[in-house]
């Protein structure tokens, strides 16, 4: 059997790292097999352990590729918008639309992965991954406060990322019904006030 070159080594591992991160999103860790994963990627089954170790490490890596994802995302929302009013207002426009809703595959991982990584056991290398990511996201909100990182403007990111993740999961609860976009508009309208009043 011929031997598999390092590039395409690589190559399956950017496969199934991608699959993972979206269909962990979408189903959960418990809601997708190794099997699952390697189909999506298009790749066989025995091939995953020489790639991983284990389906908590993919699950870690995985998280992580998600996190990388969203933050990058989130520092071009900074880039393109110096002031905080405006740096919020693409982050709602962002979040507070159908795709956070419908696509939970490529939506942020701090919504799609919430409820399994509260699941997980402490011991878990992806609560790490989760928790840093999330941290990763406050210190962007805060990055706004300059001079004035107080405990109310630490309270305030906190808040605000709080209201970005539970509207769309509520919403994403409610997809079937009119309150689902009634949460969001309200959620947009709160956010937009919340940084007026900062």
């Amino acid at each position: 059997m011929p031997r598999v070159s390092r590039e395409q080594t690589d190559r399956n591992r950017e496969l199934i790292e991608a699959a993972s991160a979206r269909l962990f999103r979408e189903r959960g860790f418990n809601g997708v097999s190794v099997a699952d994963i390697m189909a999506s990627a298009n790749l066989t089954h025995g091939g995953f352990y020489g790639h991983f170790d284990s389906k908590d490490e993919l699950a870690s890596v995985a998280c992580e590729r998600a996190f990388d994802a969203a933050l990058a995302r989130w520092q071009s929302f900074v880039e393109a918008n110096p002031l905080e009013q405006d740096f919020v207002a693409a982050l709602a426009a962002h979040y507070f639309n159908r795709r956070q809703c419908d696509e939970p595959g490529t939506a942020c991982p701090v919504i799609s992965l919430a409820t399994d990584i509260g699941r997980e056991s402490d011991d878990k290398p992806v609560r790490g991954v989760y928790t840093r990511g999330v941290k990763a996201m406050v210190e962007m909100l805060l990055s706004f406060s300059h001079a004035r990182r107080t405990k109310r403007a630490r309270r305030a990111a906190l808040a605000k990322l709080s209201l970005l993740v539970g509207a769309v999961t509520l919403a994403r609860a409610m997809h079937d019904d009119p309150l689902s976009d009634e949460i969001l508009e309200a959620a947009r309208e709160h956010l937009r006030a919340t940084v007026d009043e900062d």
